[in-house]
């Protein structure tokens, strides 16, 4: 029995996993496995949702890729691993020759380990010398990271565990469906009710989660920045606001108070469609409690002003002094499995590891030390995810693409697809021939979640050891061979290891220091703990730091408050042991940051001020609805995994366009008949679902599967000017009966 965790949603639930001998593999690796019980974990406590209990279907040979495949006479064809890497090796260099470095790509996912984000950052920049690296993280919580870093000057999901919710008095749960989306996580709901705490669910739909709510607001599509900003207005109004808190621990006041009082309760309520005596409610159950929370997830992030939403929610936290208090505060609720780890160690544009800044010249040189190269040979920032994609066929000629599949999950997914169509050549590693693999050049079969060891890093900011449990088949290789291979061919023999602990013993010296500094965890604590919070230094020092992070008091020691170090930690040390202080000590990791000061310069958090403006796209005579997009309980992401496993396909078979029973009858619409939703950039197709639980302005479709009911055919690729996330969260459509 191996305890591990689940492959999918960025709770890491914990499982364990029994490999089964499996006479039907003919010696080929593998078996069956069967997933158990772990409740050990704190996070899941043992629960697991159908995806997780499922997980192990996608091992099967029936269902994933089980030998490279490159493209001959236009169509797929078996070949051997070293045609294929030496095909992608000569893709990438030939690119690089005729158009320069930045020709290649490099589109990575949420859902590799920390080991193989921070390696395929390392490679883009080191081997193929490219700035245009990003990954599909950005189009989840890009926006809570902008505004976490603009207000605290430190991202982390949620700044304190999942355990503290229960005790809080009220949550203000802004554009999530936890019984959906994170169905282990509802108990912490259910046990802030139990304790006597109030929960208000803000949505559009009235979802699963939703009906468990003592309120429920169901706002107009894009406008969550006005509703913040009216909650705001009446706490100031109603004197609520905590000034001792405001004058002790923020900036920036007076000009955020100032552009919230421009939004009175009854011009809020004519933008949102939620009633005044809504908002005072609201108001009155989020101030009249000692603690309270606000927790967004992507309803108010994936806008084209999803940065400015978040800030007017943290400004409302803030407002009425909860950060850095005792079952309070601010956080966003990640949804990839890795999203967390996944772009603090160098997939994203503009980062290196440790959630370094790649402008940051004390940044570069630390990592390039770590690295053995020039600071001067590094990039710089490159595009961002749906930037990059938009380039391909014009300034990007060639794409390597690991674990992400924008043909489906992309917005104005029509146009990326083209866009893949049109690349000189195009590698895709993953574990199943996905529909953006299937346009590639060369597919690479890579090994899963249970057949290699590896780090995660889950919604808490908890660092995970997700643990190897049976052989991968013949065929197979892990996505740190395939950049081996391909850095060894490309003329970079040393430094891109296969062993993944190897990696991450890297990683620990290239994050020392860092905003995530992961120095003083090691393969060994994680064997032994259930996981460790970063930011976890080498040692708990109080030094200066170069890199603008300030001292994070630690919630589990009450130690003295210390700061990351960009250098000169026992961790820079390969092979670096577990860190201790002169007592014999470890790091305990910090569960709760900001209890004594914020991570700004001063120490400060930061209010921001912040106006309301309308979506990027508003309905009008041609396309009078709003379309929303979102996920069902037993589909996950673009579906290119949980599509593959019987059970849950028979619970949701395809996709649908949820509409409220009046637009049905203005339509002549019946359930279950086909509808077209026709946006400014494409059509989809699919059956009705007629509901009361949605507004009769709003259409809704669950984004999981590709053909005619992609319902990223239809969705918006504008961009928030700060976060870069596109608009998926609403646009303007027309519904048509399909026939």
């Amino acid at each position: 029995m191996t305890p591990t965790h689940c492959p999918y949603c960025a709770l890491q639930c914990g499982m364990n996993l029994t490999s089964v001998p499996d006479s039907s593999n003919d010696g080929n690796g593998g078996g069956v496995v069967e997933v158990t019980e772990r409740a050990d974990f704190p996070v899941n406590r043992g629960a697991l949702c159908g995806k997780g209990r499922t997980a192990p279907a996608l091992l099967s040979s029936g269902v994933r890729l089980t030998t490279p495949l490159i493209r001959s006479d236009g169509a797929l064809r078996p070949a051997t691993w070293d045609e294929a890497l030496d095909r992608i090796a000569d893709g990438l260099s030939r690119t690089r020759t005729e158009h320069g470095p930045d020709a290649c790509g490099v589109f990575g996912g949420g859902g590799l380990t920390n080991e193989k984000a921070y390696t395929l950052g390392k490679f883009a920049r080191v081997v193929l010398g490219t700035s245009q690296i990003d990954y599909n993280g950005r189009f989840c919580m890009s926006s809570a990271a902008a505004g976490g870093i603009r207000a605290f000057g430190l991202d982390r999901g949620l700044p304190f565990p999942l355990e503290d919710i229960p005790k809080t008095g009220c949550v203000i749960l802004v554009g999530s469906n936890l019984a959906e989306t994170m169905p282990p996580a509802l108990r912490y709901l259910t046990e802030l009710r139990d304790n006597g705490g109030k929960l208000i669910v803000i949505d559009p739909r009235r979802t699963r989660t939703a009906e468990q709510a003592d309120l429920h607001l169901a706002p107009r599509p894009g406008t969550d920045l006005a509703l913040a900003l009216g909650l705001l207005h009446l706490v100031v109004a109603e004197g609520r606001t905590d000034e001792a808190y405001i004058q002790e621990r923020t900036s920036g006041w007076e000009e955020a108070r100032a552009a919230a009082m421009a939004h009175w309760p009854e011009y809020v309520e004519r933008i949102t469609g939620v009633s005044v005596p809504e908002l005072r409610e609201t108001v009155r159950m989020f101030c009249e409690t000692e603690s309270a929370m606000v927790l967004t997830a992507r309803g108010p992030e994936q806008q084209s002003k999803g940065t400015d939403t978040v800030g007017a929610w943290i400004n409302l936290c803030l407002a009425t002094g909860r950060p850095g208090r005792p079952n309070s505060g601010y956080g966003c609720l990640t949804g990839q499995g890795n999203g967390q780890g996944g772009r603090e160690h160098g997939q994203k544009a503009d980062q290196l590891p440790g959630y370094r800044k790649l402008d940051d010249p004390a940044a570069r040189r630390h990592v390039a030390e770590v690295w053995g190269v020039d600071p001067d040979s590094l990039p710089g920032p490159g595009r961002s995810a749906y930037e990059l994609l938009d380039a391909m066929g014009t300034d990007i000629h060639a794409l390597l693409l690991m674990a992400s599949n924008p043909v489906v999950s992309a917005p104005r997914a029509a146009h990326i697809e083209e866009r893949l169509r049109s690349l000189d050549f195009l590698a895709v590693a993953d574990v199943v021939l996905s529909e953006t693999a299937e346009l590639a050049d060369v597919v690479l079969p890579v090994a899963q979640w249970a057949e290699e060891t590896g780090t995660t890093t889950n919604l808490e900011g908890r660092v995970l050891l997700r643990r190897q449990a049976i052989t991968p088949p013949d065929g197979i290789r892990s996505d740190l061979h395939v950049m081996h291979e391909l850095a060894a061919r490309l003329g970079v023999e040393k430094g891109f290891p296969t062993d993944p602990e190897e990696v991450f013993e890297e990683l620990r010296r290239a994050s020392a220091g860092g905003p995530a500094d992961y120095s003083g965890i090691t393969y060994r604590r994680l064997a032994e703990e259930n996981g460790v919070f970063w930011p976890c230094p080498a040692a708990p020092t109080t030094t200066t730091t170069g890199t603008g992070t300030g001292p994070l008091k630690s919630a589990a020691t009450e130690e003295a408050p210390h700061t990351v170090v960009p250098d000169a930690t026992a961790a820079n040390r390969p092979g670096a042991e577990l860190p201790v202080t002169g007592a014999g000590e470890v790091h305990p990791g910090t569960p709760r940051l900001f209890l004594d000061r914020f991570a700004t310069p001063d120490g400060r958090a930061r209010f921001v001020a912040v106006n309301h403006r309308p979506s990027a796209e508003e309905p009008d005579a041609e396309y009078p609805v709003l379309l929303t997009t979102g996920r069902v309980v037993s589909q996950y992401q673009s579906g290119a995994q949980t599509r593959r496993v019987d059970e849950l396909n028979a619970a949701a078979p395809g996709p649908f366009v949820e509409l409220h029973p009046r637009l049905a009858e203005r339509l002549g619409a019946v359930e279950g008949e086909p509808l077209a939703i026709v946006s400014r950039r494409g059509r989809a197709v699919a059956p009705a679902r007629i509901t009361t639980t949605i507004r009769p302005d709003t259409v809704f479709m669950p984004f999981h599967w590709p053909g005619e009911g992609r319902a990223n055919t239809l969705t918006n690729p504008a961009l928030d000017p700060i976060s870069r996330m596109p608009e998926f969260k609403t646009c303007a459509v027309r519904v048509e009966r399909a026939s």
